[in-house]
């Protein structure tokens, strides 16, 4: 049997004590994502993402979209400052989106959509505030599918896009400030 061989049994140790040693020598070398100081005594991560200053985004009044700027930034900035005050801001950040909605699955008798997909794509730009040279560029979008429960019932139809809306949002939301948050930590 496995168990009562010596040979097996001292392979076994030799090996969890060097992965444990290895743990061990290694564990040193990482840090939080979002500690309060970086690992020369610097600002950390937190410090820099609060002075991230969120402008506006455009968009037409009164359309689908004006809605999901503002939800988009209101994400936004909870996400990179926690709620709490902003600090001095040392970068800018402008965000453009524009949304699409398109028919997934379509009833054959009644040739209308049964799931739709809504999806919102955006562009970002970091730029920083003191020498006005973008330091991030990038894009990022979000497809989220809902269900229309049946031709009768609209505001039903009209809830799930809007909910839809708003997980779309938040997804654009946590990309960008995870992209931030990676040029914050690596400087890339």
């Amino acid at each position: 049997m496995w168990w009562s061989d010596r040979r097996s049994a001292g392979n076994r140790f030799a090996r969890l004590t060097a992965t444990l040693a290895v743990a061990a020598s290694a564990g040193g070398c990482f840090q939080p994502l979002y500690a309060d100081r970086s690992p020369d005594g610097g600002p950390g991560l937190r410090s820099a993402l609060a002075a991230v200053d969120v402008k506006q985004i455009s968009a037409g009044k009164g359309t689908d979209e004006a809605r999901l700027a503002v939800e988009i930034r209101n994400a936004l900035l909870f996400g990179l400052t926690g709620g709490g005050p902003g600090g001095r801001p040392a970068y800018s950040l402008t965000i453009r989106i524009s949304s699409t909605v398109a028919d997934i699955i379509v009833d054959t008798t009644t040739t209308r959509p049964s799931i739709e997909d809504y999806g919102i794509n955006a562009t970002y730009t970091l730029t920083e505030i003191a020498s006005g040279k973008p330091v991030v560029n990038g894009q990022t979008f979000a497809r989220v599918s809902y269900d229309i429960p049946g031709q009768e019932q609209r505001f039903a139809r009209l809830r799930g896009l809007r909910d839809a809306e708003n997980r779309a949002a938040k997804v654009i939301a946590d990309n960008v400030r995870a992209r931030l948050a990676s040029y914050f930590a690596a400087g890339t």
